[in-house]
């Protein structure tokens, strides 16, 4: 079950609101429900909203930048490679770094 799943059960449960009743509250059908609940499916926001709206909460969604300096997501992207990949795309950086100061230097002349 992953997390929106588990928070819209317990929500759910908390009001002692059954699946259908929900559903039906919010515009879906009780398969819906249980499979967002089971972590099968991913409601959109709008659905997410309309959930727990009936179940009388509202999301609350901000955004807060990282406190790092490398992307997370590239990052893992790159520890996927074996040491032979990650070390010829650094090679490869630094050929692409010192044309672009040579032509830099041309550019200026």
């Amino acid at each position: 079950m992953d997390q929106v799943g588990r928070i819209v059960r317990e929500l759910r449960k908390r009001e002692g609101v059954s699946q259908e009743s929900l559903a039906r509250r919010a515009g879906t059908t009780q398969a819906v429900v249980s499979r967002i609940e089971r972590g099968q499916a991913s409601p959109t926001l709008r659905m997410l909203d309309r959930l727990l709206l009936v179940l009388g909460y509202e999301a609350d969604l901000t955004a807060r930048e990282l406190e790092r300096e490398h992307d997370p997501v590239h990052l893992a992207e790159e520890l996927r490679l074996r040491p032979e990949e990650r070390l010829e795309r650094a090679f490869a950086w630094g050929r692409f770094n010192e044309r672009l100061h040579a032509a830099a230097s041309r550019a200026t002349r």
